[in-house]
């Protein structure tokens, strides 16, 4: 008995190790530098695609009316599974969890200041459903597995591992217009403060 509750617990340790790896951020990830790749966004319409959110609805973002506040990211890491290699070592690619995370933490904020939040990348649908979940994200994560909206939109991208992938850019429109453009972002964890702040400066 002793023994089997050993192992149960050395496993159990061993899973909230793994899953603190992708929570929080490790030390000296190189900073992300502006290369103008975003600078052709503020002022654009978001164009007229839709795409699949992990409630099982289609959203489209091209005359929607309101604030959106539109983050998109590389991928989320999943426990037990490695991340790609030389991950830490690619300029903000890191982080897509703890930005979630502070985009959950800051949610209500987000809402109580007239916005909606979405998260967007390349993943497909029931694997943005499985972070969504284990995360508890009180919002949408929206698929562009086609890269149909990220095309269209001419957002930021790389390659890693043979993988092309949304850099991290946020957006935040009004009516379906860009008003506001977040590029670089490092690092990702603090972000969500940076947005909620605008939105403050906004009624301001």
């Amino acid at each position: 008995m002793a023994r089997w509750f050993l192992v149960g617990l050395t496993h159990l340790i061993a899973r909230l190790m793994n899953e603190n790896s992708f929570t929080e951020l490790p030390p000296n990830l190189p900073v992300p530098q502006d290369d103008g790749a975003a600078a052709h966004l503020l002022g654009s319409r978001l164009p007229d695609v839709e795409l699949h959110s992990t409630s099982g609805r289609r959203v489209n973002f091209r005359d929607r009316p309101g604030i959106v506040v539109l983050y998109a990211y590389p991928l989320t890491g999943r426990p037990g599974v490695p991340l790609l290699p030389g991950w830490d070592e690619i300029p903000g690619a890191r982080g897509c969890t703890p930005e979630s995370c502070a985009f959950r933490d800051l949610h209500a904020e987000i809402r109580e200041l007239g916005a909606q939040v979405f998260g967007l990348s390349t993943q497909a649908t029931d694997y943005q459903r499985e972070a969504r979940e284990r995360l508890h994200l009180p919002f949408d994560l929206l698929s562009d597995e086609s890269f149909a909206f990220t095309d269209a939109l001419a957002l930021p991208t790389f390659v890693a591992a043979s993988t092309r992938l949304l850099r991290r850019v946020t957006l935040i429109s009004n009516g379906g217009v860009i008003e506001r453009v977040f590029y670089p972002i490092f690092p990702p964890d603090k972000h969500p403060s940076e947005v909620v702040a605008y939105l403050k400066s906004r009624e301001s």
